[in-house]
């Protein structure tokens, strides 16, 4: 079996239900860590996990019972369209609740993403929307869920945070969750909001930016606001951030509605380029006091989590492209690749890329048992 089985795949994933009534000639446990394993060495499909697995087989042998050998690529896809992605989400958000708790002041974002080519015209099916919980300081997936349509964040992201320990931790998320309910629902898991304000709350947005225009024009002379400012360069490209800040928000219609509602914020960016300059103005609303640096820091925290993991999931794991579309199979395999992500995050010693730290546990096997035991 796995070694270090204090963290082990098999400690947490062991008691998966296994979704077959016969033909079990491969253990489940096998089959699911010979999955992750061949996802965190570059596999982006059944057929590649299987290919990977015949490549090491004599490696896998040492760690894993195999008593028929390797499983076949069908035999990889069954399974996987089989398995219940509540059960197999639910052992997933166990395992990472224990490898790396949250603690106070950390920032979640809670964002969504469509798995562009999960769809399947032919059965009626439409693509796969999955919303994520990303904890910013450690880089990692705490949890996801699936919905239909990016339409539906509104009612999954409630049940997402309900299953996530996230006392004391600020959750960030864009005008799409900025729902009364969804405050509620962080509030009451005692934890702080940070929400984008856009046209979804449209009354709510133009009192709000009507609000800060008028004391912009006068220069903010109010000792009201607390101000925050930071400046980044790279690629020959400047930008600088300006966070205003204020909890006198008396006159906010509809505050009482909203639970916990502290403070409200503007943010300007500027994009300087070498031939033009980009400007562009958004505007927040939080439970956190009126502190312009930490509002700052979490609505930046957000921003990182189309790098940090959409992108990632893109580029280094080509998630985009995935036409991996029967039974539960889509929404299983995205599972795989948060696990194989956040064991690959975990594993600090090489210094490089995703894509290169996957590449190299597809080479070399004492580094990728490294990334196994984290």
């Amino acid at each position: 079996m796995i070694k270090d089985e204090s963290q082990s795949i098999t400690r947490y994933f062991s008691n998966l239900s296994d979704p077959r009534r016969d033909n079990k000639r491969h253990k489940l446990i096998d089959i699911i860590t010979i999955a992750i394993c061949g996802v965190i060495c570059n596999a982006d499909s059944f057929e590649h996990i299987a290919e990977f697995g015949r490549a090491k087989y004599e490696w896998l042998k040492g760690l894993l019972e195999l008593p028929h050998g390797i499983p076949s690529a069908d035999t990889f896809e069954r399974v996987f369209s089989r398995i219940d992605p509540e059960e197999f989400k639910s052992c997933f958000m166990e395992w990472i609740q224990t490898i790396s708790r949250l603690t106070k002041g950390d920032v979640v974002a809670v964002d969504g993403k469509t798995l562009r080519r999960s769809h399947d015209k032919s059965n009626g099916k439409s693509a796969i929307h999955m919303v994520s919980a990303w904890a910013c300081a450690n880089g990692l997936v705490m949890g996801q869920i699936k919905t239909r349509e990016k339409s539906n964040e509104i009612t999954a992201i409630p049940q997402l945070l309900k299953m996530l320990e996230i006392e004391g931790c600020i959750i960030t998320i864009d005008a799409m969750g900025c729902q009364k309910y969804i405050a509620e629902t962080i509030i009451d898991k005692n934890a702080d909001y940070v929400f984008s304000l856009k046209g979804n709350q449209s009354n709510l947005h133009d009192d709000v930016r009507l609000f800060f225009q008028i004391q912009k024009e006068s220069n903010f002379k109010d000792e009201l606001f607390d101000y925050y400012e930071s400046v980044d360069a790279d690629h020959g490209k400047i930008e600088i951030r300006k966070y205003w800040t204020t909890s006198d928000i008396s006159w906010l219609q509809g505050k009482e509605n909203w639970k916990n509602l502290e403070t409200i914020c503007m943010v300007e960016r500027e994009r300087q380029f070498e031939d033009k300059t980009e400007r562009e103005i958004s505007y927040y609303m939080g439970s956190i006091e009126n502190n312009a640096e930490k509002f700052g820091k979490a609505v930046r925290s957000h921003w990182a989590i189309e790098n940090s993991l959409h992108w990632v999931l893109d580029v280094s794991f080509r998630e985009d492209e995935s036409r991996i579309r029967k039974g539960n199979a889509p929404e299983n395999f995205a599972v795989l690749r948060h696990i194989a992500l956040n064991m690959i995050k975990r594993e600090t010693s090489l210094k490089k890329s995703i894509k290169s730290r996957r590449l190299r546990a597809g080479w070399d096997n004492d580094y990728l048992l490294k990334v196994l035991v984290g």
